[in-house]
């Protein structure tokens, strides 16, 4: 059997990906197999999804279809931009099937650029606690004797 070279986006995801700046598709399949060091698998920021939710949950059965961008996953929901442009947060608890469209960034341990705005968020976030800390009244100093 073939590999396939290139990605085929659907219709719904070539406008999303395009304002994305088109980035390569190519090379950022998942690897299920071989060392375990080398796999990478499961959802990652940026992916294009399609999430199929429990048609119980709706009263027009036409809404249990979300397409569009994975923004971020959280314990409890997903935040998905949908392809008109709509930030959708879906329960997990109503979610029946997700399907993967494409990948759009390297897997979380191979993306620099994901990495390098972690390590920078990380030091805004120390920043902003150490701020509000000398800001505060009183500082928590009760527990200093004289």
């Amino acid at each position: 059997m073939a590999k396939k070279k290139s990605v085929d986006l659907p219709d719904w995801a070539k406008s999303m990906w395009e304002e994305m700046g088109s980035p390569k598709l190519e090379g950022l399949k998942s690897i299920h197999n071989g060392d375990l060091l080398e796999r990478r698998q499961g959802l990652r920021r940026d992916d294009f999804v399609e999430v199929h939710l429990d048609v119980q949950a709706f009263a027009n059965p036409e809404d249990a279809f979300v397409r569009g961008r994975l923004i971020s996953s959280g314990k409890t929901s997903l935040e998905i931009l949908t392809e008109d442009g709509r930030c959708e947060f879906i329960s997990r608890d109503v979610i029946v099937k997700m399907v993967l469209v494409a990948h759009t960034r390297p897997a979380y341990i191979d993306d620099e650029e994901l990495l390098a705005f972690e390590r920078e968020d990380m030091k805004r976030r120390s920043k902003l606690h150490e701020k509000v800390e000398k800001e505060t009244k009183g500082n928590d100093d009760s527990h200093l004797w004289g």
